[in-house]
């Protein structure tokens, strides 16, 4: 008897070991399943699945987390509260298993959400990474970032992440790099490939959105540029023309004293070449009048350039704003 029970410990040992060695990990899956039991995505949810090509895998981290698209700043902010005073389009809650996307409604911005809801999804993707694959995969974003990323707002989006979220910059890396630069490693395209059918889709999503700042941007400093040109080509024709009135006149004194003078002969020599003078400063007058109005309809261009620009902005706005007393 007493060898049996030496035998049987043992193996109620493992009997007890094994149940919760099971349960850590089949956690994940129990928990997938509750979640997923009974939900059905939204045709927004869905369409921005099917728009990113999303893998089936990609498509259960994305639905676990019950997205939502909300519209309203005020609204949005109440499930993505961090960071009031930078602009957030999207967030995601690990301990909350939640993920809200913005709704940015400006046609010009197409492919914004798309990239949104992308972004988050690779959240939830690293979140679940083990130690030894997330260390793996963090090597790969270090050198990557390190050797290979020239892109100047690739690099000041991580700078802030960096000021923001110095814990996440990794997690923030995975994510941006995954959905905004088109041409990654091999060995990362390869792991990006169990998320997206064609990751290449959602890039252009971010490149596309982002052109519309970038040619708006563009327009505005090739007009400061040529208004810079206008203003300073314009007070040359100014000091000149001022040059040109001084002598204009000096010379009228000069001929009005002759004819009060009874000087006439010097007068009327005099005559013509003052009046070419008044030509010239006349139609330099004219000249400036119309560089003025050049100038000042490239203002109004540019002004206008940067409305539109003021107004993409305002789009994704999502900072919290003063609000006035009653």
């Amino acid at each position: 008897m007493k060898s049996v029970k030496l035998k049987l410990f043992p193996l109620l040992g493992f009997i007890f070991l094994a149940v919760p060695l099971l349960g850590w990990w089949q956690w994940h899956a129990v928990y997938d399943w509750a979640r997923l039991r009974n939900y059905i995505p939204p045709t927004a949810i869905s369409e921005l699945v099917s728009q990113d090509t999303m893998t089936s895998y990609a498509k259960h981290l994305f639905y676990v987390n019950h997205p939502q698209i909300v519209s309203g700043v005020s609204e949005f902010r109440k499930d993505c509260p961090e960071s009031e005073q930078t602009i957030v389009l999207g967030c995601y809650h690990p301990t909350m298993d939640g993920i809200y996307i913005y709704n940015v409604t400006d046609s010009q911005l197409y492919g914004i959400q798309q990239v949104t809801a992308a972004h988050e999804m690779l959240h939830g993707a690293y979140n679940r990474l083990s130690a030894n694959k997330r260390n793996y995969i963090n090597g790969l974003l270090k050198n990557f970032y390190a050797n290979d990323v020239h892109d100047q707002r690739i690099i000041s989006e991580i700078n802030l992440y960096k000021q923001t979220e110095p814990n996440s910059v990794l997690d923030e890396m995975h994510s941006s790099f995954g959905t905004e630069i088109s041409d990654l490693p091999p060995a990362l395209e390869s792991y990006y490939s169990q998320y997206f059918s064609n990751r290449k889709t959602v890039a252009d999503f971010a490149s596309n959105y982002q052109a519309a700042f970038t040619n708006l941007s563009n327009q505005i400093k090739a007009a400061d540029a040529q208004l810079t040109n206008q203003k300073h080509g314009i007070e040359a024709e100014e000091t000149t023309l001022t040059t040109q009135l001084n002598q204009i006149n000096t010379d009228r004194a000069r001929l009005n004293a002759l004819s009060t003078s009874g000087q006439l002969d010097q007068y009327n020599a005099g005559v013509e070449g003052f009046n070419n003078e008044v030509r010239s400063y006349n139609a330099g007058v004219s000249q400036l009048q119309g560089d003025i109005a050049s100038y000042n309809a490239l203002v109004d261009s540019r002004n206008q350039v940067a409305s539109a620009l003021a107004s993409l902005d305002q789009a994704i706005d999502t900072r919290l704003q003063p609000q006035t007393t009653q």
